[in-house]
């Protein structure tokens, strides 16, 4: 049936390692303000720049359990209720994240528009983007898979590349098909590729109606799709979110969808871009589309420079002094530090794999972790303590729950709290504080208009993070 409505289907999956130590596999760089001058995420910026599309629908996400919490939240930020947000068992690329986008909204409207966009992209022409999507309607309502190709300002091999049919025109924009998609490239193929009008980047955002994508995957990749479906049929409502059946999802081929449908279909067009987009994919990327001093400085944070030059310096928390560098990338977080000439920030990510390998916790979770009522941050250790600054919403609560094998202290510091111990409930103010021992049933909740902040001290024989057992949780998490 007819249907003119835009559905955007956010694909907020990834780790974001090549931007580590400041985007880690627990708290990746699209839900980190980057880029934004109003503070926004990127995720809240991929959805923010959507508006005043007309006919523009309520967005579908796709991520990971890990980070579902993260992203309904930040979405409420911004007042945007999803349509849905869908939660993946595992990572399977591009093309059963589209699958599933496509059949859940097909099932659900009639047939509507697929704007497909990854949740860590900037893009700062945001009139020029609208404009490139309006253009993308025209082809996609006439049974076309519309994708965007950004017009390359230089050799870059961290991209994919399209080769366009025919020659792109920066003053005439129009859809050309598609001649073939080329992975990154090495240095010379790349230099070799940008001096030809044949070839754009590859930007991963696509346009396409639901019933065309879904019988391009149906003609291509009919296991896939037939699997994509079944983990849809038989996935479970939890909360606000929608948990896919597990086997018939980890069942699908790892294939992002440009291998999948795009290199193989014959409605493939590219719309040549030009709005100030970046995929923010490195330290490097990131420095060349921030605004710079006159020495071609970067600086954010807690930072002091003399006779600094062209070089991208971060602070979270500590001071950062630099003297006589150029060319650097030093990011500073609390647990971490990475100092790095410019152009070896692409081998970030092997560094962050071998973190990972050798099981460094660096590699993986920052000290601050994000929960569904706030978050906690880790400020002291030893072999049997941990010190613990923990905040809660207004109006959030932890679950109820009992360790078996360290007792805690909690120390009231800022706002007002309820600690219930097993059957007992005690009001506790700033200054005020309470011992929770092993094997007790407890809960903290704030019940106030205001956050509330404590320090917890723990003690005991194993102080991980699973040594939780929940009794009733208001966020699903028995």
């Amino acid at each position: 049936m007819k249907n003119n409505n835009i559905v955007p289907i956010i694909l907020c999956g990834g780790s974001g390692s090549r931007l580590w130590p400041l985007s880690r596999k627990s708290f990746p760089k699209q839900f980190i303000p980057i880029m934004d001058e109003n503070g926004n995420t990127l995720l809240q910026s991929t959805q923010k720049r959507l508006e005043g599309l007309k006919n523009l629908s309520n967005p579908i996400i796709i991520c990971n359990e890990e980070h579902r919490f993260i992203a309904a939240e930040q979405l409420r930020e911004i007042n945007v209720k999803p349509k849905d947000i869908i939660l993946e068992p595992c990572g399977r690329n591009t093309a059963p994240a589209i699958a599933i986008g496509a059949l859940k909204a097909f099932k659900e409207g009639e047939d509507p528009f697929l704007l497909v966009l990854s949740s860590d992209h900037s893009i700062r022409d945001i009139d020029e983007f609208q404009s490139t999507i309006e253009k993308g309607l025209e082809y996609a309502k006439d049974g076309k898979l519309v994708t965007f190709g950004i017009i390359p300002k230089s050799p870059e091999t961290g991209y994919g590349y399209i080769e366009c049919l025919n020659q792109f025109s920066i003053d005439n924009k129009k859809g050309i098909p598609i001649s073939k998609f080329i992975e990154k490239p090495n240095k010379e193929k790349a230099k070799e590729l940008i001096n030809s009008k044949y070839y754009l980047w590859n930007s991963g955002m696509f346009l396409f109606k639901a019933s065309t994508i879904l019988r391009e995957l149906e003609r291509f990749t009919p296991e896939l799709l037939r699997l994509c479906d079944s983990a849809l049929k038989m996935s479970k409502e939890d909360l606000d979110f929608i948990r896919l059946e597990n086997k018939s999802f980890e069942n699908c081929q790892n294939i992002s969808i440009d291998v999948g449908v795009m290199e193989r279909t014959n409605k493939g067009v590219v719309l040549p871009l030009e709005a100030g987009w970046s995929d923010i994919g490195s330290w490097k990327s990131l420095w060349e589309h921030e605004k710079k001093d006159p020495k071609g400085n970067y600086i954010k944070g807690n930072v002091i420079t003399r006779h600094t030059t062209n070089s991208y310096l971060r602070s979270n928390s500590r001071l950062i002094v630099g003297i006589g560098i150029n060319d650097l990338i030093v990011i500073e977080t609390t647990d971490a530090i990475l100092v790095c000439k410019s152009k070896y920030d692409q081998q970030i990510k092997d560094i962050v794999n071998h973190l990972q390998e050798e099981g460094f916790e660096e590699g993986i979770t920052h000290k601050k972790v994000f929960r569904p009522w706030g978050n906690f941050l880790s400020l002291a250790e030893d072999e049997n303590w941990k010190v613990k600054r923990i905040e809660v919403k207004a109006g959030a609560s932890l679950s109820l729950q009992l360790h078996e094998k360290r007792s805690e202290h909690w120390v009231v510091v800022k706002g007002t709290a309820l600690a219930q111990l097993d059957n007992k409930e005690v009001v506790l103010t700033e200054n005020q504080s309470i011992y929770i021992p092993y094997g007790t049933k407890h809960r903290l909740s704030n019940n106030s208009s205001n956050s509330l902040v404590i320090i917890e001290v723990q003690c005991g024989k194993y102080l991980g993070e699973d040594d939780i057992i929940r009794f009733n949780d208001l966020y699903g998490r028995i």
